[in-house]
């Protein structure tokens, strides 16, 4: 496994787990085939409602509570200074621990800026190890990044082969801010796994389309975390680390980048209206 160091100084596993859409009945079962096959790292969310499972998976595993990076994100119904902290606590006993290795803000709406000063004052007790935000786009993120006390250590934000990021990481690599993947396959869309450039790589390789998308963001610096509940691809998705991209083909791959979202943009107003509804 590789790390990345965060601006903090606490190092991250560059390769995780994620939980989104598993159902809480079903989590804790792949948690644990997950840490199994070798991922030290699990991104879970209090919207995803399988913080529970994690945390059982966790408390039962041979794997140590200090080998585990435990992400989780606080959702829009809980911002706002007196609500994030409460979350925080609650976050905390379902996830079965006394702290949370990376707490994000899910989305860029409703009061952000309490609900950010509450993580930091749990940064500094000791509950959460690193904070950061999720979603935010390069004018949400400076505005944050430039009012707080604590820099954001990490954005998680969707990118993938067709959607790189490129404006985004320049401005957090002023603030020293690590970019860290939803959705690092693109859900399968755009044709992702028959895509002719990342076919043609994975060949030269023996590795498969999406091996080779999963490597370019790693050798690119991108924090990701692959979602499968098949063991097999567990272990596929893992097997990355094995080979390296040369500089031709990282720059053939990086030319597939539309700058473009393949889900949602957050600065649409039927965007902004899905999310009050989900408050």
């Amino acid at each position: 496994m590789e790390y990345i160091k965060l601006n903090n100084g606490v190092m991250m596993p560059q390769m995780g787990y994620g939980v989104y859409q598993i159902a809480p009945g079903d989590c804790e079962r792949h948690v644990a085939e997950a840490l199994e096959v070798g991922y030290r790292m699990i991104d879970t969310a209090q919207a995803y409602h399988n913080e529970e499972g994690v945390g059982r998976a966790v408390a039962d595993s041979s794997v140590g509570r200090d080998e585990i990076f435990l992400v989780s994100k606080v959702w829009i119904s809980n911002y706002g200074y007196d609500k994030t902290k409460a979350s925080i606590e609650d976050s905390l006993r379902r996830l079965r621990t006394d702290y949370i290795d990376l707490m994000l803000l899910h989305q860029p709406f409703c009061d952000r800026y309490g609900a950010y000063r509450a993580m930091e004052d749990a940064c500094r007790e000791g509950k959460l190890r690193a904070i950061g935000v999720s979603n935010f786009y390069p004018d949400h993120f400076i505005d944050l990044a430039e009012n707080m006390d604590i820099v954001p250590a990490v954005n998680q934000m969707e990118t993938h082969v067709f959607n790189q990021q490129r404006e985004l990481r320049n401005i957090m690599g002023e603030y020293g801010t690590r970019l860290m993947s939803w959705g690092p396959l693109a859900e399968g869309r755009n044709g992702f796994f028959t895509n002719g450039t990342l076919t043609s790589i994975a060949e030269r390789h023996g590795k498969t389309a999406a091996q080779v998308a999963l490597r370019w963001l790693l050798q690119s610096g991108v924090i990701i975390i692959p979602k499968t509940t098949h063991i097999e691809r567990m272990r596929e998705n893992l097997d990355i680390f094995d080979f390296t991209l040369t500089e031709d083909e990282m720059s053939a791959i990086a030319v597939l980048d539309t700058a473009r979202s393949l889900f949602f943009d957050h600065h649409a107003a039927e965007t902004a209206r899905m999310f009050m509804g989900w408050k």
